[in-house]
């Protein structure tokens, strides 16, 4: 009988997937639930496609224990959810809301019934829309509001949830929500996106601790590191690299894993010099020790040198920091946004993270996946090659890199369902389950059997 493959990853490495609350749950108005900046957004004239909202998206709230099942099937070693913050607290701070606990506690039992191991999120960009209303992230009060919400939910789950994660993503919540408004709240605050940069940090920091308090037994945070590549060779072209890198990067990186500020960012944004909402202590908060970091990857970034806009200095964060983003690579295949894969450079970034941050703790891929143009058959099956072609080529880049000495503990495809893609409405579609948005049918795709099926060989190639 020949022997199984060797393995790709090591012993103990986890598969699984990836959803988020407002992408997937509906049931907006039950239970209890209160009103989320998505919420207030997604009703906003022209802010998504179709003017689409999460009021239904994929009612999960409602058939979890069928999401459950196919992750089951899959094969998933875990699976990474967010919490709803307005499901737990609904006005923000204060009371709290039991039916929003008693939620999230039935799908942690049906998880572990399963035997899949629970990963919870706590931010992933739902606000209560009564904090956004006296001044959401740009106000310090909401980084301690969070802090108290991380304490309430991890009181309930710490004892059965193992890894957990604070924010998802803070550039976007920062830039591209309040900078050039293109996620809820939906505000061009230019500069004053540095105030939410900061104070989720803080809120990190804090949610650290009062994860710790409760017992959860991992910790971590979800960042979205990109790749930046210059256009040319130029040094117009790399110096606009080094701002994009503050931007995209460094302003995350540097305060949670060096405990400081990254060098050069007032140059970066320009005359505006006021940070006085920084206080003694913050770093230390920011920088507290994680069991993991998270990245989110799909794609790199072309940058290239670009002069500064006739428009108001106060609103150049984001929108124009003297350099030109694309998504470059045109001999690449684009997904259904617009990226170009490159595998290569998923490699490339874990690579560069491990020499920038020699201090970074283990690695998890805490969301990696494709948008496709899915074309469903008349029984609803979906025969993603691209999608497929995407994971296997993205898997084999996180291989080498694994096999280069990076640490990486566990891999979560982004998604396991079609969903609400923010600000795009349901006219994007990452799920390796097709959802059918009028009937809410599931239907696995060649991609969900391709990803059981390597995950399978994996498990077989240590076995072996």
């Amino acid at each position: 009988m020949p022997s199984a493959p060797a393995p790709r990853f090591p012993r103990g490495f986890r598969f699984g997937a990836a959803t988020a609350a407002y992408q997937i749950e509906g049931a907006t108005r039950e239970d209890g639930r209160g009103v989320s900046i998505w919420d207030t957004y997604s009703r906003t004239p022209g802010a998504t496609a179709g003017g689409s909202t999460g009021d239904i998206a994929c009612d999960h709230y409602h058939r979890y224990p069928e999401d459950v099942a196919l992750l089951r099937e899959l094969g998933a070693d875990t699976y990474r959810f967010s919490i709803a913050w307005p499901r737990i607290v609904p006005a923000g701070t204060g009371a709290v809301n039991p039916a929003g606990l008693d939620f999230y506690d039935r799908l942690v039992d049906e998880l572990l019934a399963a035997g899949i191991e629970p990963a919870p999120t706590l931010y992933h960009w739902d606000l209560p829309q009564p904090l956004e209303d006296v001044g959401g992230w740009r106000v310090r009060a909401t980084a301690e509001a969070f802090a108290e919400y991380a304490g309430v939910v991890a009181e309930r789950l710490a004892d059965r949830a193992g890894r957990w994660m604070t924010l998802n993503e803070p550039f976007c919540t920062a830039f591209v929500g309040h900078a050039i408004g293109r996620h809820a709240p939906g505000t061009r605050e230019g500069n004053g996106a540095l105030a939410v940069v900061h104070h989720l940090l803080v809120g990190h920091g804090l949610a650290v601790d009062a994860l710790r308090a409760a017992g959860a037994r991992e910790v971590g945070i979800a960042l979205n590191p990109d790749r930046l590549l210059p256009a040319t060779g130029s040094r117009a072209d790399a110096d606009a690299v080094a701002r994009a890198e503050i931007l995209h990067n460094r302003c995350w990186f540097d305060p949670v894993f060096l405990g400081r500020y990254p060098e050069g960012e007032k140059d970066v944004w320009g005359d505006i010099s006021d940070f006085s909402f920084r206080r003694d202590g913050d770093l230390e908060l920011a920088s507290r020790p994680l069991d993991f970091c998270g990245v989110n990857y799909y794609r790199p970034i072309t940058v290239a040198d670009a002069p500064w806009r006739e428009a108001d200095p106060a609103l150049r964060t984001a929108d124009d920091i003297r350099a030109r983003e694309t998504w470059g690579d045109d001999a690449a295949r684009r997904t259904t946004m617009g990226w170009p894969v490159v595998p290569s450079s998923f490699r490339d970034l874990l690579v560069d993270l491990t020499r920038r941050y020699p201090g970074l703790p283990p690695l998890v891929i805490t969301e990696n996946g494709s948008s496709e143009a899915d074309v469903a058959e008349a029984d609803g099956t979906v025969h993603d090659t691209d999608r497929v072609d995407y994971l296997r080529d993205h898997l084999d880049a996180l291989a080498q890199a694994v096999a280069e000495g990076v640490d990486v503990r566990a891999y979560y495809v982004w998604s396991l369902l079609d969903n609400f893609e923010w600000a795009f409405g349901y006219d994007r579609r990452f799920g390796i389950v097709r959802v059918d948005y009028d009937t809410l049918e599931r239907t696995p795709k060649d991609s969900y059997r391709w990803y059981r099926d390597f995950i399978a060989a994996e498990r077989a190639a240590h076995e072996g």
